[in-house]
């Protein structure tokens, strides 16, 4: 974006994606002004006519260099966490195909490592605790 002030007055559409292996989820640690430091799962930008499971595929292959498999709605959220940038973020779960994680953007992420549920990493990125509520309780709607 070019200014602040575009940021401040849009909202952009988001997709990530939970990738299952093995029973443990993928998360990266996050680097740059936008929660940097904080652990998140792949995903990135919706982009102008793309459909939303070729969203997903582009960036897990841009940031991880896997490949998935069942691709599946997982939950929608209204993210505020981050102001002045404001997000819509569609979010799936997928499994895990082939391929080791590889930080393909060392710019953007520092490691990538699986987790299990019960023992994740801190700090987490704001969708990873909607992530978790849902897997708790079916909930696939949060709104800020």
């Amino acid at each position: 974006m070019s200014n602040e002030n575009e940021i401040e007055d849009s909202v952009r559409v988001g997709t990530g994606v939970w990738i299952f292996k093995d029973g443990k989820v993928l998360l990266g640690k996050r680097k740059g002004n936008l929660a940097g430091g904080e652990y998140a799962n792949p995903g990135g930008h919706f982009e102008y006519m793309e459909s939303l499971e070729e969203s997903i595929r582009r960036e897990i292959r841009e940031e991880t260099g896997l490949e998935v498999e069942n691709v599946r709605f997982a939950f929608l959220q209204n993210v505020k966490a981050y102001a002045p940038r404001h997000y819509v973020g569609i979010n799936f779960v997928a499994d895990w195909k082939s391929g080791e994680p590889t930080v393909m953007e060392p710019e953007k992420c520092e490691s990538w490592d699986w987790y299990a549920l019960d023992a994740l990493p801190e700090p987490l990125f704001a969708t990873v605790k909607s992530f978790l509520e849902m897997q708790k309780t079916g909930r696939n709607f949060f709104d800020a």
